[in-house]
């Protein structure tokens, strides 16, 4: 076979790696230690882009590297199924969600087979199937038996027209994607995950997440996402004494301040729209206004709500309450930039020391007192902006001309002392809600039973399973809430009549421990088996993007620490190390269907083969850069695997062979043998290091593209030092193109897969150079190359240099002599 037909090369290649089970992941052993790749499994959307191209190339180049160098490799894949494209589809479409869902997983599934992706695909799940979410159920009910799961009122989209609960992906612009109705803010009970209980252990746990000896550990990056997300912040609660209209007491307001040294520039005090005390502090004058203002910061979204540069608005109630430190009556309004799920609900307001406050209280024209002096600027009032930085304290009583720091620790103590207030730590981390008013996700698997209340369903009639024939409308309550045969029940306490919540949960609980069933995926009695699942855990290299720092990452971290304190796994935390890759851009931007600038990876395929689309996509830059998209390049790594190709052929008793040897003959620029032997063990050291040391598949390929060069320059092409370096040009480059590289391997004459094969090993004598070849020019042109030891000085070159031209018969008297050590010597004579 004289011409690369990839097509039938990859099928073939494909077919023998899936009938041989070539990637079942096997037990590990004491000589074969465990190695455990995974990347994010994707949502089934119904076709891959070249991001997952490579993504997926990515952790394949991982698993094969791994396997090769003795390590017990597991490589699992499987679908993030549940969502709401799925139900859009059903709405829009009339299909079910499951078929649709199904389908794509179907289309989806071929597409990363074609690639070459080295996957156990025996390990393959689905998390919208009911053996998956049964257990999604079961850790829900044991979280609720711990009080980790709870319920309370919270805040969802509602579209008034539509009559039903919007996810904020469907809210446009403040408005209802399907009618274009302005989306209000409506509360229902909803249940939540207890995830602030673990806020100080996902911080103090960042630790292990550090590089180390056996691990790459996470980008800085991410875990200063994360700590910012988790947001811890000391401070003090203090307690405002409320004055309804001004004199009548009507109980205490306690906020949450990181700023108790500000405490006496406190002039007015806001509280969220949505704070239980409004209604009691409105006076009667003001009762038409408070509630306008409510009803439209409902309508507001929250992004809009905590927007810094959004003009501030707001309503004074009529009310008053007492600064505690001073005495002084100030201002309670309402303003929809204070939230009610952050803090308390309520805030001192310092204008002179708080951008936001400075703005509200120039625009209200509320008092503004500066307590804080900057020791680098003299006084001067009025104040044009707010100060937020460290100082001294000045008009602060008793604790003038102290620091900051040292006032907010003396401040918070003596409001303790005086029962009106307490030094704290507080977390912007919130409870995860996880109730979502959908029909395509896991069912909360709870019964409400007018006798015994919430009560959760016996495990062993798990899993309650989401009930099929029902219809999707878009519009009223979930499609669960409308299946009355599905909602009733009977309560598992009492046996009482009983219904079952209606309510789905978040997808992200499928993903925040599907890692873990991966290692135990047809276990029918736990989600997984601890020794199972502690041979492997945590994941020795997880890959996925930048944009789930604070989401998936810090949910399934969370998941991580619930399932250790119930005995299923032992480490403090799922991944060990993480690699964050870059996008994939055509034109400069992401790809997108919207935008036209997708490239479909079978197009590429189709043209050139997965080998080529595998090797693009690794070597046009480092995985954590973006990637722009480039058809010339392509072209271009389609060129050098032909050139490969053709090496190959020499030693396959191909006769077609002798044109590339000619074609080597007719070379000038030679390698002697020495420089490749050397250059062949350069070559496998380099590739291994790049690939173990930080993800350089780009520089990797390079490094086999210029062995690959170095042999068509070798003058003995045919010789059994030539076939070594071919043997190792395949070796190292199965990784990235595998279907090639193992009919090369075959063709070869060897008996074995190669990618059951021991990667080769480097003999560091043979790394060692002796000799250099030097190129001789007179006048800039090339007259003879001479080869000298690799240690000679510049003197000893041209010498030895001078009398190789002499033995030639040229005699040359220089006037100058240009010499680039290891390279060249140019005697000019004129």
């Amino acid at each position: 076979m004289t011409t690369y037909h990839f097509k039938e090369i990859e099928q073939k290649w494909q077919k023998l790696w899936e009938e041989k089970k070539c990637f079942s992941a096997p037990n590990p052993t004491i000589d074969k230690r465990p190695y455990y790749i995974l990347v994010m499994f994707p949502y089934p959307s119904g076709h891959l882009h070249m991001g997952h191209v490579r993504n997926y190339t990515i952790g394949d180049i991982l698993a094969r590297y791994y396997r090769r160098r003795g390590r017990a490799v597991l490589h699992p894949i499987g679908w993030d199924a549940f969502g709401l494209p799925a139900e859009n589809a059903a709405i829009e479409r009339g299909i079910d969600p499951g078929q649709w869902t199904m389908d794509n997983i179907k289309h989806m599934r071929g597409q990363l087979k074609m690639l070459g992706i080295s996957y156990d695909w025996d390990r393959e799940f689905a998390t919208c199937t009911p053996e998956y979410y049964r257990w999604n159920q079961w850790i829900f009910i044991k979280m609720f038996e711990k009080g980790l799961a709870f319920r309370k009122k919270s805040p969802v989209n509602w579209c008034p027209k539509c009559a039903t609960v919007l996810a904020n992906e469907q809210v446009h612009n403040g408005r209802c994607w399907r009618c274009h109705t302005d989306v209000i803010q409506k509360e229902l009970e909803q249940w939540f995950f207890k995830i602030s209980e673990f806020a100080e252990q996902l911080l103090e746990d960042h630790k292990h997440l550090a590089p180390g000896k056996d691990q790459k550990g996470w980008p800085e990056e991410v875990l200063i996402m994360q700590k910012n997300w988790i947001g811890k912040s000391w401070g003090a609660f203090v307690d405002f004494e409320a004055l309804e209209g001004g004199s009548k007491r009507a109980g205490t307001i306690r906020v949450f301040t990181t700023r108790p040294d500000t405490l006496f520039g406190a002039t007015f005090m806001v509280l969220s729209p949505e704070h239980p005390m409004v209604e009691k502090l409105t006076t009667p004058d003001k009762k038409k206004s408070i509630e306008t203002y409510r009803e439209k910061a409902r309508k507001t979204s929250k992004i809009d709500r905590t927007n810094i540069d959004r003009e501030k608005t707001g309503e004074f109630t009529g009310s008053f309450a007492i600064n505690p430190v001073n005495g002084n009556r100030i201002p309670i309004w309402i303003a929809d930039y204070v939230m009610m799920d952050y803090g308390t609900g309520a805030i001192m307001a310092v204008p002179a020391h708080d951008s936001r406050d400075f703005a509200f209280a120039q625009k209200f024209k509320i008092p503004v007192i500066q307590v804080i002096q900057n020791p680098d600027q003299p006084l001067s009032l009025p104040l044009k902006e707010a100060y937020e930085g460290d100082g001294v304290l000045i008009n602060s009583g008793p604790y003038d001309h102290l620091s900051t720091d040292e006032s907010k620790k003396k401040i918070a103590d003596d409001l303790k002392a005086k029962g009106l207030g307490e030094p704290t730590v507080t977390y912007k981390l919130r409870d995860w809600l996880l109730s979502r008013q959908r029909y395509w996700g896991t069912p909360i698997p709870i019964v409400y039973c007018p006798k015994c209340g919430a009560v959760p369903v016996k495990l062993e009639d798990l899993p309650v399973k989401l009930p099929a024939n029902v219809k999707f409308t878009g519009q009223g309550d979930s499609p669960l809430k409308q299946s009355t045969e599905w909602v009733k029940t009977t309560c598992p306490k009492c046996s009482g009549p009983a219904s079952r919540e209606t309510d789905t949960m978040d997808t992200f609980v499928d993903s925040s421990w599907y890692y873990a069933r991966y290692t135990d995926p047809k276990n029918e009695k736990l989600p997984f088996e601890a020794a199972q699942a502690n041979t492997w855990i945590p994941v020795h290299q997880y890959v996925g993007g930048i944009e789930h720092a604070c989401m998936h990452l810090i949910y399934s971290r969370f998941f991580h620490k619930v399932l250790r304190d119930m005995g299923l796994v032992k480490s403090d935390e799922p991944f060990a190390s993480l690699l964050t890759q870059g996008m994939v851009t055509l034109g400069g931007s992401a790809m997108s269907k919207s935008k036209g600038n997708v490239v479909d990876p079978k197009t590429v395929v189709d043209k050139y083969g997965s080998d080529t689309a595998r090797m693009f996509i690794l070597f046009a830059a480092p995985p954590t850069q973006q990637l722009e998209w480039s058809d010339q390049q392509v072209g271009g790594i389609w060129r050098f695997l032909n050139r490969v190709w053709r090496l190959g052929q020499m030693f396959s008793g191909d006769e077609d062979a002798k044109s590339v040897k000619r074609s080597i003959e007719e070379s000038s620029n030679v390698v002697s043998k020495e420089e490749l032997t050397r250059m062949i063990h350069a070559t496998i050291e380099r590739v291994g290091t790049d690939i173990e040391r930080d993800f350089g598949f780009n520089t990797a390929i390079s490094a086999i593209m210029e062995l690959v060069n170095a042999i068509y320059l070798y003058p003995d092409l045919g010789d059994d030092l030539s076939k070594e370096a071919v043997s190792a040009t395949v070796q190292l480059l199965e990784p990235f193109a595998p279907h090639m590289a193992e009919e090369l391997w075959e063709m070869m004459g060897n008996k074995s897969m190669l990618s059951q094969t021991k990667w080769p090993q480097v003999d560091k004598d043979k790394l060692l150079q002796k000799e250099i070849q030097i190129i001789i020019q007179v006048n800039g042109k090339l007259r003879h190359r001479i080869n000298v030891p690799s240690q000679a000085k510049e003197e000893e070159v041209k010498s030895l240099a001078l009398a190789a031209m002499e033995k030639r018969g040229q005699k040359i008297v220089p006037k100058r002599v240009i010499f680039v050590p290891h390279k060249l010597v140019n005697f000019v004579e004129n």
